[in-house]
């Protein structure tokens, strides 16, 4: 019998919660007790902690039925402890530095530190509780002063700097050339120059970085909670398919609330249930409820953590030496620095809006036709887009959603397509413990019939899972660690009643197949070493082989085998997948400017100059919209600053803008894959051995070229987009 950790989880917040209840009464005596049986659990979690050695299972997948929540913590200080003691050694050794005895040598290190982080951070993500919760917290400073013990040693940085300064004598390989650049890079954008002051200074702002990060992350998944939108009759949900309405009465009834419904938010403005929904206060409820939350408008505030942020942000910028967090960021990137990053999206900006403004003329002419006087509101965007769509293409996305049941869109639809590319085979195994039951693994096997790693996959929406799509790993592959790739993939899909199918949108469908190719990109990684491997790649290239899979999902080949009648198993009919088709442009004015308005806004937070101190977070994103033209009432940005998860707790500050620089990418991929042959295992496999088996051994622009003969061009995406006339260079 499988035990899932979030079982394990609740049973020790139990636990822990009774005995501080117990303690506050004790005797000296009870006490005493409670402490020995503390020191005697703790030595058991040493004696048995499934961290301190690899894991067992296939390719050290983790353990879940050994792991429990009280392992993670004596893991982490033990992982730290043995961690710098490694490192201690290699900065001490008595030898001449060399590439093996300093670099590869710290490419090897860390390995418990390595296994705990992996589950725990990733459970932190898709199956957390309050318990995880504050050890997060506690575990921030924590791991940032480690990193910082590390990257601001001076004897270590000495020997990195010795064998850097004489690379060109070393004959090393390419990516062996890259690691010690990056290597050296790395500690000097740590600090590892300065003063012994300023490096107490790195050092705190590191570690309230670290905290505040963390504290927004949690904060994101307590506003969850708080803004669930309670429904008192069906009446009200007028619009609604059955299933839908009896998803929200099963989420109303798990939260002790027979006989209402409630509507939990996605983490982004725009929330997909508006597009139904008939009542139109309802949908201001809801819509407001999104928009506002961190505002103060519930318990949780994250305002004050934006804006300190963002201050530290700009401090620790320029203690480097740079002008902004966005110029330091963005050195590392394909785009150099914030003006190119700006400049891709402004100019993009008068063709969206003018897409955008031939939109809302069609939406107010159809809010006019159904017999209504009032203003087009954001909350009305959707609701009445959708009345556009089916009269302009007469398709009913209700009808759609019944040709993309859950289980075949992903085993006859992205499994198959992946096949037909490259392929690979994804064999289930039941034989490998999970952490919560809905997860299924899954080995997946190359052409030649040998296996290549594990996925899993974690579609399901859950409150402990915070919102969004991601890939992740709990294993990455390397050559020198002998390592295979261990993945996941999560996604926050409505799972219907028991005993209903699971249908999906098509962006459900084309996400799906957008987080494959991360899931591909970790899977074909074939590199010698850890830090290089598979999706450790500038941010504004590593959603390049994501989007490029997204475009299979329409392939007339991939979608005929699975695009079928969830009851009956007849494929999509030709008039209908047609709609499908003809409709992909549609809305792109709207979709195009809240992505760019988040991504400008992203930016504008990170050119700010170092001492700037943003006291009123509202204001400071109305002037950002209003600076860069794109200050629409109805199209608010796809994230407001408080729910901004990507930027402030997610690694994509200054580089939410990545999304469509990487879009430029495979949009011209796709186009040139398609004028030469297009779904063919010959395809795949020349994109796999030149794009996503390099991971950043290679410069990635070199990677393209080397693929593709030159560099992309931007035709492709004003097509893929449906968009005319932008100047970009």
């Amino acid at each position: 019998m499988r035990k899932t950790l979030l079982a394990v989880a609740v049973s020790a917040a139990v636990s822990l919660g009774a005995c501080s209840d117990a303690n506050d009464s004790s005797t000296t005596e009870n006490k005493t007790a409670s402490t020995e049986a503390s020191k005697d659990s703790s030595q058991q979690a040493k004696e048995t902690n499934p961290f301190y050695k690899p894991s067992p299972l296939l390719y050290q997948a983790p353990d879940f039925d050994a792991i429990e929540f009280k392992h993670f913590e004596p893991a982490f200080e033990k992982g730290m402890e043995e961690h710098m003691a490694e490192i201690e050694a290699i900065a001490n050794n008595s030898a001449e530095p060399t590439f093996e005895n300093t670099i590869v040598a710290m490419e090897k290190s860390g390995a418990i530190l390595g296994r705990v982080s992996s589950v725990f951070y990733n459970l932190s993500s898709s199956n957390s509780d309050e318990q995880i919760r504050e050890l997060q917290g506690k575990l921030a400073p924590k791991l940032a002063a480690h990193s910082d013990n590390i990257r601001l040693n001076a004897k270590l940085f000495a020997r990195i700097k010795s064998l850097h300064d004489k690379r060109d004598e070393l004959e090393l390989d390419t990516a062996s050339e890259r690691l010690l650049e990056d290597t050296y890079k790395g500690f000097v954008r740590a600090g590892a120059e300065l003063n012994e002051d300023e490096q107490q200074q790195i050092r705190d702002v590191n570690s309230q970085l670290s905290s505040l990060t963390t504290e927004f992350r949690n904060s994101l998944m307590k506003l969850t909670k708080e803004n669930v939108i309670v429904v008192d009759s069906k009446e009200e949900l007028a619009g609604l398919s059955d299933s839908q309405i009896s998803s929200l009465a099963s989420a109303a009834e798990s939260r002790d609330m027979p006989g209402k419904y409630a509507i939990t938010l996605t983490n982004t403005t725009r929330q997909s249930i508006l597009t139904d929904l008939e009542n139109r206060e309802l949908r201001q409820r809801i819509w407001e409820a999104s928009s506002n939350r961190g505002t103060g408008n519930t318990e949780t505030d994250t305002r004050p953590m934006v804006a300190k942020l963002t201050q530290l942000r700009a401090e620790k910028a320029n203690l480097l030496g740079y002008d902004t967090w966005g110029d330091y960021v963005l050195e590392e990137n394909m785009a150099g620095n914030p003006e190119a990053a700006q400049k891709m999206l402004r100019d993009l900006v008068p063709a969206v809006v003018s897409n955008v403004e031939s939109e809302a003329e069609e939406i107010r002419a159809m809010i006019e036709a159904e017999g209504e006087q009032h203003e087009l509101k954001p909350w009305d965007w959707f609701y009445y887009a959708e009345k556009v769509r089916e009269e302009k293409y007469a398709i009913d996305s209700d009808e759609v959603k019944k040709y993309f049941e859950f289980n075949r869109v992903l085993e006859d639809g992205v499994f198959y397509a992946m096949n037909q590319l490259f392929g690979i085979t994804f064999e289930e195994r039941n034989d490998i413990p999970v952490y919560q039951d809905d997860v299924v693994v899954y080995e997946v096997k190359d052409v030649d019939g040998s296996s290549l790693g594990l996925f899993y996959a974690d579609y399901y929406a859950r409150d402990s899972k915070r919102g969004g799509a991601w890939m992740s790993s709990f294993r990455t592959q390397s050559e020198l660690m002998n390592q295979k790739p261990v993945i996941l993939n999560n996604m926050n899909i409505t799972k219907a009643p028991e005993g209903e199918p699971t249908l999906l949108s098509f962006d459900e469908v084309s996400t799906m197949f957008h987080e494959m190719g991360h899931a591909l990109h970790g899977m074909f990684s074939d590199v010698k070493y850890p830090s290089q491997a598979g999706t450790s790649v500038p941010r504004d290239y590593v959603e390049f082989p994501s989007t490029f899979q997204e475009d299979w999902t329409l392939n007339p080949k991939v979608i005929a085998n699975y695009a079928k009648h969830y009851e009956t198993g007849e494929q999509i009919p030709d008039e209908l997948l047609q709609k499908v088709l003809d409709a992909r442009n549609f809305n792109q004015g709207f979709d195009t400017l809240e992505y760019i308005s988040a991504a400008l806004l992203d930016l504008e937070y990170h050119t700010v100059e170092p001492g700037t101190e943003i006291s009123d977070i509202e204001k400071f994103e109305q002037d950002a919209l209003e600076k860069n033209g794109v200050a629409i009432e109805a199209v608010p940005p796809r994230y407001r600053s408080t729910y901004f998860a990507h930027v402030f707790a997610g690694g994509y500050s200054a580089g939410y803008y990545a999304y469509m620089w990487s879009e430029v990418l495979a949009a011209d991929a796709f186009k040139h894959m398609g004028n030469n042959g297009g779904l063919s295992l010959e395809n795949g496999q020349a994109f796999r051995k030149e794009i996503l088996s390099k991971g950043s051994s290679k410069d990635p622009m070199q990677q393209y070229i080397d693929w593709r003969g030159q560099e992309p061009t931007v035709e492709a995406l004003l097509e893929r987009r449906g968009l005319t006339n932008p100047s970009i260079d």
